[in-house]
């Protein structure tokens, strides 16, 4: 069986989306139950010299599905996303999983092949839409995502691999 550009790409995005989605409620319910301050969480790090929660749930967004817009429009750049609270976050995975939900399969199919450069910093780096979704996309997709699920962790939330895994595609 050949992976589609749609499986590649909307197929994982959907199942660590989703499971992202979940995984913040629950989060933030064993938060409130023990008096944690969310705003403390958006905020929170690993270590001093990484990006907040905040940052690491808008790339899950930007590296998703602004990705697939990028490759659509022939263009991407680094996020951008307003500050926001756990509600506002909670509300950009789950609007994001709603989105990407809505594509449809040969739309997504079609992009296979097309041309974007990625801006950044006054460069220009070209890539074809397979290579950009293989080395760049899904790789800042999963690290940034892990990343939110391991601030999570260390702030002390009953999260582990299985809400982290959400719904695995098994059959023979």
């Amino acid at each position: 069986m050949a992976v589609s550009f749609f499986d590649l790409t909307v197929g994982s995005y959907i199942q660590i989306v989703e499971s992202s989605s979940a995984l913040f409620a629950k989060a933030r319910t064993h938060f409130e139950q023990n008096g944690i301050d969310l705003a403390n969480i958006v905020d929170a790090r690993i270590h001093p010299d990484m990006a907040n929660f905040h940052f690491q749930v808008t790339s899950i967004t930007h590296h998703s599905l602004a990705a697939l817009t990028g490759i659509k429009n022939g263009e991407f750049g680094p996020p951008s996303y307003p500050d926001a609270d756990y509600a506002e976050l909670e509300a950009m995975t789950a609007n994001t999983l709603t989105e990407l939900r809505t594509m449809q399969e040969d739309d997504v199919n079609a992009l296979a092949g097309n041309q974007l450069v990625f801006k950044i910093a006054g460069n220009e780096l070209p890539f074809t839409a397979e290579n950009f979704v293989l080395s760049f996309s899904l790789p800042n997709f999963y690290f940034h995502t892990t990343t939110a699920y391991d601030i999570l962790r260390a702030q002390g939330a009953p999260i582990g691999k299985l809400d982290f895994l959400g719904a695995i595609k098994m059959g023979v």
